[in-house]
C-alpha cells in the first residue's frame, strides 16, 4: 500500500488487514499492521536494474559468455558464444556444457576446472578449443572461470567469460614458426654466426662457428667474444663495432681476425647487427661473417702475380701496348716508350690505331685488334711504327692476345711486338746481294752450272747454254 506523509513523500507499506471484533464477536473494524517496505524496494528495484543491465552486458558483450548451474547445465550462452561456435541459446539451455559442446580430448580438464569453481575455486586463462558447429572450425578460447553465488552466498553456478585467442595462437604459432626456422638457419648455415648480449658475453655459436675456431658452443657461451676470441690486435676495433651496434649503428662488412683453439688466426668478413625484443628492445648483436682467409690469401696471391706481371711488363726487353674494349691504349712500357718516342702519360687513354699507326697500316692494324677482342688472336702480324723524335721507322712483329676479366669476359687486348727492324734490315742486304749473285752467275763470261748433293743441275748460265747448246729450262733437275 502506497502512503503519502503530511510533508507529501510516498511510503510503500506492507499491509496485514485483520477484522477487529467486539466481546460478542461482531465485527467493529479493521486493524492494519503495516511495514515500511520503501526501501527494501527500492534496493529491489536497484537489484532489478543491476541485473538488467547484467543480463544486457553478457548478451553484448564481444567476448563470449556461459554460465552452468550446479549440475553443469547450461543456463547463460550470450549472442558472441553463438557467432563463434554456430550454436543458438535455445540449443544450448539446460545442456550439459562438457557433455555437449567440449570435444573428447579436453572433457576431463575443462569438467575439471568447473568442478573446482563450483567448490569456489576460480581459475583464470585456463586454455582450451572450442569447434564451431556449422563450419568444424577450431576456436581457441582463454577462459575464466568464476564462481557464481545465490543472495545468501551458496555456490550456485559457474559463470565463464572467455576470450577468442584463436588469431593470436595463430599469429604466435607463425613466430614461433619462424623463430625455430630462424634458429635452425642460423644453427646449420654455411657461414660462421655468433651473437652477444648488451654485455659482450656469446648468446650464440653456430656450428660453422665452432667448425672453423674449433671452440664448441658449450665453450664460448656466457664468455666475453673480444677478450677470448678475437685477435689482440683487432681487440680496439671489434669493440667499437660492437658498442655501435648496440646503439643501433649497425656495421657491413667489418673485418675481424678471430683465433681458433689451435692457434690459427681466420679473416671474417662481418655484418654486424641489433638484435631486439618483441617490444623493439635492443637486447644485443648478432654478426653473420663470411670466412674469407683463403680468399685474402688468393687475393694476396694474385695482388703478387698481378705486380709480377706488371713489373715484367714494364721492364720487358720487347715493346708492349694494351687496349681496352674502345681500342684506347691502356698499357705502354718502358720499351715501347724508348723505341717509339712517346711516354707514357702521352699515349694513356688515346686511340692506338687513329693516333699512333700510320694511314697504310691503320686498316690491317684495326682489323687485327678487332679479331681479337671477340677472342681472334693473331701471331706474327707485322706493321711498321715510326718514332716521334727523329721518324725512323720500326718494324713490328705483334702477338695480339685477347685480355679477359675475372668472369672470362673480353677487357682488351694486349700486344706483345719484337722489334724487327734490325732483322728486317739484315734479310734485305742478304736478299740485295743474292740478288747480285744471281745476277753475276747469269750474265758470267764463262759457262757456270751447279748441282745438289743428288748431282741434279740447279744453275745452268747463258754461257753454259751457248756453248752446250742446251737451255737452262733443258737442264734443271737432270
Amino acid at each position: 500500500m502506497s502512503i503519502v506523509s503530511k510533508n507529501g513523500e510516498k511510503f510503500t507499506v506492507l499491509l496485514n488487514a485483520t477484522t477487529r471484533r467486539d466481546a460478542k464477536g461482531q465485527i467493529t473494524g479493521v486493524v492494519g499492521v503495516g511495514q515500511d517496505i520503501t526501501q527494501l524496494n527500492q534496493v529491489l528495484s536497484e537489484s532489478k536494474r543491476v541485473a538488467d543491465d547484467l543480463m544486457r552486458l553478457i548478451d553484448t558483450a564481444n567476448a563470449p559468455i556461459f554460465g552452468i548451474d550446479t549440475e553443469g547445465k547450461v543456463n547463460e550462452w550470450n549472442a558472441k558464444a553463438s557467432e563463434l561456435l554456430g550454436y543458438s541459446k535455445a540449443e544450448t539451455m539446460d545442456k550439459s556444457l562438457v557433455e555437449n559442446f567440449i570435444t573428447d580430448k579436453f572433457r576431463e580438464s575443462v569438467h575439471e576446472v568447473l568442478r573446482a569453481a563450483l567448490v569456489g575455486k576460480e581459475t583464470a586463462n585456463f586454455e582450451f578449443p572450442l569447434f564451431n558447429k556449422k563450419t568444424g572450425k577450431r576456436i581457441d578460447i582463454l577462459l575464466n572461470a568464476t564462481t557464481r553465488r545465490g543472495p545468501g552466498g551458496e555456490v550456485i553456478g559457474v559463470i565463464g567469460v572467455g576470450q577468442d585467442i584463436t588469431k593470436i595462437r595463430e599469429i604466435t604459432g607463425e613466430q614461433e614458426r619462424i623463430a625455430d626456422d630462424l634458429s635452425r638457419l642460423i644453427e646449420t648455415a654455411n657461414a660462421p654466426i655468433f651473437g652477444v648480449d648488451l654485455g659482450g658475453l656469446v648468446t650464440e655459436w653456430n656450428k660453422k662457428a665452432a667448425e672453423m675456431t674449433g671452440f664448441t658452443k658449450e665453450e664460448t657461451l656466457a664468455r666475453n667474444l673480444v677478450e677470448h676470441f678475437v685477435a689482440e690486435e683487432n681487440r680496439d676495433s671489434a669493440r667499437r663495432v660492437l658498442h655501435d651496434a648496440v646503439s643501433g649503428m649497425e656495421t657491413a662488412n667489418f673485418e675481424l681476425c678471430l683465433l681458433s683453439k689451435r692457434g690459427e688466426r681466420y679473416t671474417v668478413l662481418l655484418n654486424a647487427t641489433t638484435r631486439r625484443d618483441a617490444k623493439g628492445v635492443i637486447t644485443g648483436v648478432v654478426g653473420v661473417g663470411q670466412d674469407i682467409t683463403q680468399l685474402n690469401q688468393v687475393l694476396s696471391d694474385s695482388k703478387r702475380v698481378a705486380d709480377d706481371l706488371m713489373r715484367l711488363i714494364d721492364t720487358a726487353n720487347a715493346p708492349i701496348f694494351g687496349i681496352d674494349t674502345e681500342g684506347k691504349v691502356n698499357e705502354w712500357n718502358a720499351k715501347a716508350s724508348e723505341l717509339l718516342g712517346y711516354s707514357k702519360a702521352e699515349t694513356m687513354g688515346k686511340s692506338l690505331v687513329e693516333n699512333f699507326i700510320t694511314d697504310k697500316f691503320r686498316e690491317s692494324v684495326h682489323e687485327v685488334l678487332r679479331a681479337a677482342l671477340v677472342g681472334k688472336e693473331t701471331a706474327n702480324f707485322e706493321f711498321p711504327l715510326f718514332n716521334k723524335k727523329t721518324g725512323k721507322r720500326i718494324d713490328i712483329l705483334l702477338n695480339a692476345t685477347t685480355r679477359r676479366g675475372p668472369g672470362g669476359e673480353v677487357i682488351g687486348v694486349i700486344g706483345v711486338g719484337q722489334d724487327i727492324t734490325k732483322i728486317r734490315e739484315i734479310t734485305g742486304e742478304q736478299e740485295r746481294i743474292a740478288d747480285d749473285l744471281s745476277r753475276l752467275i747469269e750474265t758470267a763470261n764463262a759457262p757456270i752450272f751447279g748441282v745438289d748433293l743428288s748431282g741434279m743441275v740447279t744453275e745452268w748460265n747463258r754461257k753454259a747454254a751457248s756453248l752446250l747448246g742446251y737451255t737452262k729450262d733443258e737442264t734443271i733437275g737432270r
